[in-house]
């Protein structure tokens, strides 16, 4: 924000702030939502109905994240349980090893995770014998084919197109906080991995096609907290400009967002 007052003329796009002026916005994938489908994935592919979440800081919306994995895998599997850990670190894999390590121990056999390193997670959970779904990386099964079932795989290429034909274009606009996810381009689903049932594989890519079709929406209420108390009441949902409001957890999950 500060290199940009600087130099007024030009233009700055930062993923996944908030602050936007001019000539600097923000803009960052709709992943709350579309986590939802992730979720589906593990609540098909686990066999002890517990699937665990690793993330790195109590954010709102690393909490929407693991809220949307959890309601994906109950929409599939009404007995799963999600428990959620923290690392409190955007990048340690040695915490995160060590994360893995007590997910297993609290009996998860699919574990996930919002973190920024490529392969900590997918490695120490594959070789324990248990599956993982990646975040961010299309590659990230090359590290772990064995164990890999999919990912949630963040695609900037379309949208940095459009923006760097807007300047050309003397068309661009700032004060935005631009939110893309299946529909626009800004996220697409990795590839399978060799372990996951073809009608696993079939059933998820039909739930992406109803969240580009605009016919899922995630957080549609009622929703409960951990505690059985109604967050979100019939009829009601909570959109794009609420993602980081997110500071509880759902029924049926195991942890703290703090």
């Amino acid at each position: 924000m500060a290199v940009s007052q600087r130099h007024p003329d030009v233009v700055f796009m930062h993923p996944g702030g908030w602050e936007s002026t001019h000539n600097f916005i923000n803009f960052f994938a709709t992943t709350q939502l579309e986590f939802f489908l992730m979720g589906v994935a593990a609540g098909m592919m686990t066999e002890t109905d517990k699937i665990g979440f690793i993330a790195g800081m109590p954010l709102g919306y690393m909490t929407g994240n693991v809220n949307g994995f959890h309601l994906g895998a109950r929409a599939v599997n009404p007995d799963v349980e999600t428990h959620l850990l923290l690392t409190f670190a955007w990048y340690d894999p040695t915490k995160e090893v060590a994360a893995v390590q007590a997910l297993l121990d609290q009996g998860c056999d699919v574990i996930s995770y919002h973190l920024d390193s490529p392969s900590a997670v997918i490695q120490a959970a594959e070789a324990a014998g248990a599956y993982t779904i990646g975040f961010m990386s299309k590659g990230a099964q090359a590290y772990a084919p064995n164990g890999w079932i999919t990912g949630l795989v963040l695609s900037w290429g379309d949208y940095f197109t459009e923006n760097a034909q807007a300047v050309i274009d003397g068309t661009w606009q700032g004060y935005r906080w631009d939110r893309q996810g299946f529909a626009e381009g800004m996220l697409e689903i990795a590839p399978f991995g060799d372990a996951v049932p073809e009608r696993v594989q079939q059933f998820v890519l039909a739930v992406a096609e109803g969240y580009k079709a605009g016919l899922i929406n995630t957080f549609m209420g009622p929703i409960k907290d951990q505690d059985g108390v109604v967050r979100i009441p019939a009829g009601e949902f909570w959109g794009n400009d609420l993602m980081g409001d997110w500071d509880f957890l759902l029924e049926g999950m195991v942890g703290s967002p703090q």
